[in-house]
């Protein structure tokens, strides 16, 4: 009795291997579908491309169709299976069969298989991958978290508009509008600002549709929003600008970078939109859905964020340490101080460990309970690493030193080195802060009454992060040394 009960509650029931068949029939037609578009786009084998998408299609209903459980996790997980299978055929399998093995070749073969980049991430990886999780959001399961349609076009149209406003103001001034680019000259300045916070909303509403259910935090947030931001990149101003503007479809790594620019205002705007988005969804929830006197912070919100401070403080200080060394060669250090002053390395490492700080106490209020474990937590660490990286040496440095930004893909690529150091720090002050905060965590798990609250506070396992980590970190790197 005992072991036919086990085996009825564990089996999948008729009801669930069907529904299992319908996901692996959409997710072909699906991807068969979107491969015979790309292939449209692309001037390519019609067949070709239906057959490759039909596998797609099949393989990610496979492997990351139950992992794919929300529209905005069902679209990471697609563009991360995307990126994947690109790496792997395209640039990685098929350069074996040539001579030319030397890095720079290699380079060059990545160049030249950019279009078929933005076809695996467009035609195939969204496609399938938002229509899976869409299917999955829709399925009533006991265990999901409920999904409030007003909530998310409030709070994600407001956080658009607000990311619309910092951002836009700064980029008008140099009549730089980069959420539209590719759209071409309208008639007025204020027919292109008006668009300009159109999209805006439009993208904020959307981001809320899609990640209502995957923001934990003002640092997932602000992950979700780099990620989110970067799809934008390559649907609008690469994708469906041009076709509005009935202009020549040009996928090309040449095209790619004549666009950079533009690539790193989405970013900043991402960041932006998900830190927005994070706190007035905070705002929301605590005015709205929780009213539990019992579910509160412990010890109370200021001390919450003294001791979030504190840690990341400690935590940001051995991340400057490590990351020293590269700071130092690739001369991040003496470009602050300028090039006619003598940098001694004592007042260089105490300014870099200054900044490391303070950085690191960004880190503990955005990224406390992001990480179920270590490893968890180093990959957020990566990923802050380079969010700083966009924001310090490409944008905010030169902008203090010379009053002026240069996004061209060239100037990027040139902070590559620097690069190395941002990911040693991010990682070491990720590493560090989580081994803290799982000390003190693991004592307010012996009082019964916080156990439930820490637990349901820390990100669980089965989240799309790793899919996020493996999009986000991969095009943030990637696309300055391919289109450079």
């Amino acid at each position: 009795m005992a072991e036919s009960g086990f085996l009825s509650a564990t089996a999948p029931g008729p009801a669930a291997n069907a529904s299992r068949r319908t996901d692996l029939l959409v997710g072909v037609v699906v991807g068969a579908s979107g491969g015979a578009l790309g292939s449209v786009f692309l001037a390519s084998s019609l067949v070709h491309g239906a057959v490759l998408g039909a596998l797609f299609g099949l393989a990610f209903t496979l492997f990351f169709g139950q992992r794919a459980t929300s529209g905005g996790g069902g679209l990471i997980w697609g563009l991360a299976a995307g990126f994947l299978v690109w790496i792997v055929f395209p640039t990685g399998i098929m350069p074996l069969f040539s001579r030319a093995s030397h890095s720079m070749a290699r380079i060059a073969d990545a160049r030249n298989q950019f279009p078929e980049l933005v076809e695996y991430l467009l035609c195939l990886g969204m496609p399938v991958g938002l229509t899976l999780g869409i299917r999955s959001s829709v399925r009533k399961t006991p265990a999901k978290q409920p999904f409030h349609l007003g909530r998310a076009l409030v709070v994600g149209g407001f956080a658009g508009v607000l990311g619309g406003a910092v951002f836009g103001h700064w980029s008008s001034a140099g009549d730089f509008f980069p959420l539209i680019a590719g759209l071409g000259e309208l008639h007025s300045r204020f027919a292109t600002t008006a668009l300009q916070f159109g999209v805006a909303m439009f993208i904020g509403g959307s981001f809320g549709l899609l990640f209502q259910r995957d923001v934990r935090g003002y640092g997932s947030s602000m992950g979700w929003g780099l990620g989110f931001a970067i799809f934008w990149w390559f649907l609008g101003p690469l994708t469906l600008f041009p076709l509005i503007s009935r202009t020549s479809l040009d996928w090309s790594a040449d095209h790619g970078s004549e666009v950079f620019g533009s690539l790193v205002g989405h970013i900043l705007y991402g960041l932006i939109l998900g830190v927005a988005y994070a706190a007035m969804d905070r705002l929301w929830v605590k005015l709205f859905i929780e009213s539990d006197p019992l579910n509160r912070e412990p010890g109370g919100p200021g001390v919450f964020v003294l001791r979030s401070l504190g840690w990341g403080a400690f935590a940001g200080f051995a991340g400057g340490m490590v990351s020293s060394p590269v700071m130092f060669v690739t001369g991040v250090l003496p470009r602050i101080v300028g090039a006619g002053t003598p940098l001694s390395i004592v007042r260089g490492l105490s300014l870099h460990l200054l900044v490391s700080v303070l950085i690191g106490m960004t880190f503990g209020i955005l990224f406390r309970r992001e990480s179920p474990s270590i490893g968890f937590g180093v990959m957020w660490g990566w990923l802050f690493g380079t969010i700083w990286w966009y924001l310090g040496p490409v944008t905010f440095l030169p902008l203090l030193l010379t009053g002026e930004t240069d996004w061209r893909v060239s100037a990027v690529s040139a902070l590559l080195p620097s690069l190395m150091g941002h990911l040693m720090f991010g990682a070491t002050t990720a590493f560090v802060f989580l081994v803290i905060e799982r000390g003190y965590t693991r004592r307010l798990l012996l009082s019964p009454r916080t156990a439930a609250y820490e637990i349901r506070r820390v990100r669980p396992v089965g989240t799309p992060a790793p899919a996020l980590w493996i999009f986000a970190l991969g095009m943030s790197v990637l696309l300055p040394i391919m289109l450079g």
